[in-house]
């Protein structure tokens, strides 16, 4: 099941994606009788996902056609949620190839960091330049979103407690971070240094995690990418590594690292791209816009 959040009419607000059109969960409520939760993180926080999915899967020919896609043009790409309790972050999570692979230091533990939420922007935001700072970067990262309260859970068990994947860029005042490493969190958390895709795809759809493609596109170039095979750490390994810090809640979004980052300027844009295992795109590209702050 592939999810967005769009803003129709100044509401951000749920849509189903149906074959790569955009459906509103409000209308399919009215069609079919149906109370589901049409703002995203209520969907997760409230358990109504697999519900939600089941209804689908289970539609009727006749239910579906009642329905009716929002025109392309019109489509605005919020961010998934604007308020997440917990945004995690691992860094130099990838490696080259398989020789730098099984020579990753077994014993060697994830770099993590917090953010704020109000570094959150959508796909149709900008990321600003803070006066602070003359060298910001950015990364595109494939993203974690927990959907099930979890504490001290194994890595057999992480994909149970987990809603879906989404397309984020990581943002970050490289310079400030580079004149000592305890300034890393200052570093994250300006306003507008997380960009986070509208599109959330249940794992259901992802046939193989480890064969996703991660991209960064820099002025519509792609300038990195990389497997996620080729993580040090690997996804459900980073769920149940960070439940045993703290406990881990619905909406909780965790990126996974970053192939690499480039430098962004006044004018330039940045994106993310997150690609299937037969290099198809799986999720809406994230793409932001970069100006000097106000």
């Amino acid at each position: 099941m592939k999810l967005a959040t769009i803003n129709v009419q100044g509401k951000e607000q749920v849509a189903v994606v149906l074959e790569g059109k955009y459906i509103l969960l409000e209308q399919i409520n009215d069609a079919w009788g149906e109370q589901w939760a049409t703002e995203m993180f209520d969907l997760i926080t409230s358990s109504q996902l697999e519900s939600l999915a089941q209804g689908l899967a289970t539609a009727s020919p006749e239910q579906l056609e009642r329905l009716t896609a929002i025109p392309a043009a019109e489509i605005v790409h919020a961010p998934l949620y604007r308020h997440p309790r917990k945004i995690w972050g691992i860094g130099m999570n990838y490696v080259a190839d398989e020789v730098e692979l099984n020579a990753s230091d077994r014993d060697e533990e994830p770099v993590s960091f917090m953010k704020p939420d109000t570094t959150i922007i959508g796909p149709e935001d900008h990321i600003e330049l803070p006066l602070q700072s003359e060298k910001v970067t950015a990364e595109g990262e494939l993203a974690i979103i927990i959907g099930q309260t979890c504490r001290h859970i194994t890595e057999q068990d992480a994909p149970v407690y987990v809603a879906g994947l989404a397309a984020t860029l990581d943002v970050t005042a490289a310079d400030i971070h580079a004149r000592h490493p305890r300034f890393l969190a200052r570093a994250k958390s300006f306003d507008t240094f997380f960009g986070l895709g509208s599109q959330l795809i249940t794992l259901d759809e992802v046939p193989d995690l480890l064969q996703l493609t991660v991209q960064t596109h820099h002025n519509d170039k792609l300038v990195h990418h990389n497997r996620t095979y080729y993580m040090k750490f690997r996804p459900w390994y980073i769920v149940s590594f960070l439940s045993q810090v703290m406990t881990l809640l619905p909406g909780d979004i965790i990126m996974t690292g970053t192939p690499g980052a480039v430098v962004i300027r006044e004018g330039d844009t940045v994106g993310c791209s997150i690609l299937d295992e037969k290099g198809q795109p799986l999720l809406e590209t994230v793409r932001n816009q970069v100006r000097l702050q106000a």
